[in-house]
C-alpha cells in the first residue's frame, strides 16, 4: 500500500523530493530507518589440547613433552602426566584454535619421531 503526503494537495503524485513510502517488509537483516544490524565480533574460542594415557609411552616423554612444548615448569608438567596417567587424559595447555592445532601437531610429530603412540586431541571448551 503506497502512502501519499498529506503536504501533496489534490491527490497528485507527489515530488520527487517528498517520496512516497511504502508499507512492506524491511530486507533480511536490515532495522528502522535503512541501518543493518551489525553483529558483536565474538572472541576466538578457546581449545583445550588433550594427552590421553596408553601403556607404551613413557611417563618421562610425557614430562618433557609438556615442558619443551607447552613451557610448563617441571612441577606443574608432573601433576599433568600423573593426571595423564591416573585418569586417562590431561590437560597440557587452552589455546586459540591455531595455537592448540599447531602444540598438538608439534607433540604428535615429537611422539612419531620418538616412535611412541601418544594420543593428542583439541576440544572445544
Amino acid at each position: 500500500m503506497d502512502y501519499v503526503s498529506p503536504h501533496n494537495e489534490g491527490g497528485q503524485m507527489p515530488d520527487k523530493e517528498e517520496g512516497i513510502i511504502t508499507e512492506t517488509k524491511p530486507k533480511k537483516g536490515a532495522i528502522a530507518r535503512g541501518f543493518k544490524r551489525v553483529k558483536e565480533p565474538q572472541k576466538p574460542g578457546n581449545f583445550a589440547v588433550v594427552l590421553h594415557n596408553d601403556d607404551f609411552t613413557p611417563m618421562e616423554f610425557v614430562v618433557y613433552v609438556l615442558q619443551e612444548i607447552f613451557h610448563h615448569p617441571s612441577d606443574r608438567a608432573e601433576q599433568i602426566m600423573l593426571s595423564v596417567h591416573k585418569e586417562g587424559m590431561g590437560i597440557a595447555g587452552v589455546y586459540r584454535a591455531e595455537i592448540a592445532e599447531q602444540k598438538a601437531y608439534d607433540t604428535a610429530e615429537e611422539a612419531k619421531e620418538n616412535q611412541y603412540p601418544l594420543k593428542i586431541t583439541i576440544e572445544e571448551i
